[in-house]
């Protein structure tokens, strides 16, 4: 009897743990977004009412750490498909500026309740809190309307999915989004946690299930084992746990014959890593499709780049001022007008310029087609005019013959179709083949110790990839990469010297007070080619740029910039650490300069 009964209620467990596995797996992706969402709601209300019964800052602050871990679960789902509520959930504590419109919207979010609250929260920063968490109730409540209405299918669930894997390198793990309480490590192991939930949703059978539920434990394991921001090995997180997460999310796509999401982005949806060789677009920034990249344009573009005819004495090309040897740069301080005299900016790079959205230091033209008719046509550059430089091709049968080619459904050139081909010029100028690169794709002697340590550095407790972002190491935004920032950084007018620049960069342009000073963020790639450094060229070398950066910039060195964006507290590297960085950002050289 003893055993009939033994095997009676053995039967009733399995079938219970049966019914309820059966319970589990008949809800959808999207009824599990939404009961996330109110579980992250009921964190919120929590915490107001911490906040409103003056709790101590422990409290306060331990009930912030776990609203915010609620929010990492459903992160992958509200930033992929409201990017515009998660903004102002999750996003930086600056202003959101529409400079087409010349207005500000003020932050709000996890980021702006975090500078309230720590390291120390006061009595009077209550009402603000209140405030922003009231607010963040109401972004969730749009956030859930929103869900309630659309259709998620599985392609673009997996897109999401991977998106945010992508998240988390590039902005996760660097602490970009909890850049005062350094709490990313912890965030991300909970970012973690949906991604074998989800894939079961889609497939429990799935045989990169169970691969894929291994590899995701050991990533969230290392991360509870390694909790510490400035001492945590990104190097190997990424090249161990997240980028073979990335590629099983690519292989189950596959076995599972998901249809790949289309759409016009600067990072192809096909890659298995962020780090693939091919991994970005060039026409992910084009105009339109009569504007896409190809070889016979490049090589069109390339004769026109070396043209000196383009000028209006035919003695300057675009090459004069960006030497093919120093990565496209000039080596100067300051480039040189056409009579000699020092202009106020130094030459930028042309390498990877074709992955942001915005050119020019001051970032005044969107696209590398209205880039070169601007140098073409300034008077201390080139001094051209497009319609003689039109005229002049017109006359001219080798060029016609390569616009046939590069231009086919024309019949002779056209004035647009040559700046078009000086772009594609440009935007054949990214080879992604750096001892970093190939590192990262698995070649484990392509760093050393020190670059190793330095890339750690980078990415962790110097705070450089919260503004040049892995892999283009630029501005230009993560996991979309749609979007250029700009930064204020108080760069001097002379190195060790008193006065910052008086360079108003942005603000030429769009007359908003935040943009006094507001530089583009340009790429870090090849930047041991590309010296002198900053907008104006004060630096010389990479050691000083890191000793200015080390220091809080600007106001760190007690410059007067009220709107400087970069955090103004020094970073404390010591001699050590600035040399393992300096050393990492020269793996970043592309072959062709080493």
């Amino acid at each position: 009897m003893k055993l009939k009964h033994f095997i009676l209620l053995f039967l009733s467990l399995c079938l219970f743990f049966s019914c309820k596995e059966n319970k589990v797996s008949q809800t959808t992706i999207k009824q599990d977004i939404l009961v996330d969402l109110s579980k992250l709601n009921n964190e919120i209300e929590k915490f107001i009412n911490l906040a409103d019964h003056n709790k101590s800052q422990k409290e306060i602050l331990e009930q912030f750490k776990k609203s915010r871990l609620a929010y990492k679960k459903t992160e992958w789902a509200i930033e992929y498909f409201i990017p515009e509520t998660a903004r102002f959930m999750n996003g930086p504590a600056l202003d959101e500026m529409e400079l087409e419109e010349n207005r500000s919207f003020e932050p709000h979010g996890f980021q702006v309740m975090e500078e309230l609250i720590y390291p120390e929260y006061g009595i009077e920063n209550k009402e603000n809190l209140i405030r922003e968490l009231n607010i963040f109730k109401s972004n969730i409540k749009q956030v859930q309307s929103t869900f309630e209405v659309i259709t998620i299918s599985n392609n673009y669930v997996l897109d999401a999915v991977q998106q945010n894997v992508y998240r988390i390198i590039a902005l996760g793990i660097t602490g970009f989004d909890s850049p005062v309480l350094q709490s990313s490590i912890p965030e991300t192991s909970q970012s973690l946690i949906e991604i074998p939930v989800i894939f079961e949703k889609i497939n429990s059978n799935s045989k990169i299930l169970a691969d894929l539920k291994k590899l995701t434990l050991k990533a969230q394991k290392y991360c509870v084992d390694n909790n510490n921001f400035n001492a945590f090995n990104r190097v190997f997180f990424i090249t161990e746990y997240l980028n073979p997460i990335s590629k099983k999310i690519k292989f189950f796509q596959q076995q599972e014959n998901i249809k790949i999401v289309t759409k016009n982005s600067p990072l192809k949806p096909s890659i298995a890593t962020l780090f693939d060789k091919d991994a970005f677009d060039v026409n992910g920034f084009v105009l339109s499709k009569d504007y896409n990249f190809t070889a016979d344009k490049a090589t069109l573009g390339e004769k026109l780049f070396y043209d000196k005819s383009l000028s209006k004495n035919n003695d300057r090309s675009c090459a004069s001022c960006h030497h093919p040897e120093k990565a496209f740069t000039d080596g100067l301080k300051t480039n040189l007008s056409l009579t000699g005299i020092n202009l106020a900016r130094n030459t930028p790079t042309l390498t990877y310029a074709s992955l942001q959205n915005a050119q020019f230091w001051d970032m005044r033209q969107l696209d590398l087609e209205k880039q070169s008719i601007d140098v073409i046509q300034n008077k201390d550059e080139m001094h051209g005019s497009m319609e003689s430089i039109h005229a002049k091709i017109l006359l001219d049968q080798d060029y016609i013959k390569l616009f046939q080619k590069a231009f086919p459904k024309t019949t002779k050139p056209e004035a647009w179709q040559i700046q078009n081909a000086i772009a594609s010029y440009v935007r054949s100028l990214n080879s992604f083949d750096s001892r970093f690169d190939l590192y990262m794709r698995g070649e484990k002697n392509a760093l050393n110790n020190e670059e190793i340590e330095g890339m750690n550095l980078f990415m962790g407790k110097a705070k450089c990839a919260t503004c040049h972002f892995t892999p283009l190491f630029n501005g230009t935004v993560p996991p979309n990469y749609s979007k250029t920032e700009h930064e204020v950084i108080g760069t001097p007018a002379e190195a060790n010297g008193k006065k910052l620049s008086p360079d108003s960069g942005r603000y030429l342009y769009n007359k908003m007070p935040q943009l006094i000073g507001a530089f583009k963020t340009p790429t870090v790639r090849n930047i041991a080619i590309t010296a002198p450094y900053m907008h104006n060229g004060v630096f010389k070398t990479l050691e000083e740029v890191v000793d200015f950066y080390n220091k809080g910039g600007g106001k760190g060195l007690g410059y007067e910039v009220e709107n400087q964006t970069l955090p103004f507290d020094e970073l404390k590297l010591n001699k050590k650490e600035e040399k393992a960085l300096v050393a990492f950002m020269k793996t970043l050289t592309d072959k062709r300069y080493q």
